[in-house]
């Protein structure tokens, strides 16, 4: 599995830019900083990004891709009550973007909240069908709650050769630690408000 496939999304995004004047110039207030939160952020300055993060959003309080960003950050500085809020209220505000919720399901997949983990993908899933990492990480999420139920089956039954070898396949197929994958830190489209 990918450790962080947002910084291809970031590079591609900057080749779009450069590739078209009319996306590199700042339609926004906050963009410059904006780009600059997502070139620390890409570079591990994650104080610098949060600083820029934060700077984007006073430029710009409703920006969904500076909430956003500020959220990678504050998952990365490992600051979860408040990357968790940044996205919830994300999900809220801006329903239609998958992002939120398929970071909202890492974070829960990593405390071992799998199934809040598998609700937040299906989420992510009905805001967008065409979401390739939020079905792969709902397959982590699977693979997880498979392992769970079948150590409660043997801790039950310890005897149940079929189990016993069930989880051998699910521990060999699941990723490191049973953890999900993390997204873009930069929604592929711009949001727009939800009506």
């Amino acid at each position: 599995m990918r450790s962080r496939p947002w910084l291809a999304a970031l590079a591609a995004t900057a080749v779009l830019a450069a590739a078209n004047p009319a996306l590199a110039q700042d339609a926004k207030p906050g963009a410059t900083l904006l780009k600059e939160a997502s070139a620390l952020l890409r570079e591990g300055d994650l104080p610098g990004a949060l600083e820029r993060a934060d700077k984007a959003l006073a430029a710009n309080p409703g920006d969904p891709d500076a909430r956003f960003v500020r959220g990678v950050v504050l998952a990365e500085l490992k600051r979860t009550p408040e990357a968790v809020a940044m996205f919830t209220l994300l999900t809220q505000d801006f329903p239609e973007m998958a992002e939120p919720y398929n970071n909202l399901a890492v974070i829960y997949a990593a405390q071992g909240e799998y199934d809040r983990a598998r609700y937040a993908l299906e989420q992510a899933l009905r805001a967008n069908p065409a979401y390739s990492t939020a079905y792969e990480n709902l397959g982590d999420v699977y693979v997880a709650l498979a392992i769970e139920a079948y150590q409660k089956s043997l801790g039950l039954d310890a005897r149940n050769n079929p189990v016993k070898a069930k989880l051998v396949v699910a521990r060999e197929i699941a990723p490191a630690g049973a953890r999900v994958k993390r997204p873009d830190p930069l929604p592929a489209t711009p949001a727009k408000p939800a009506r």
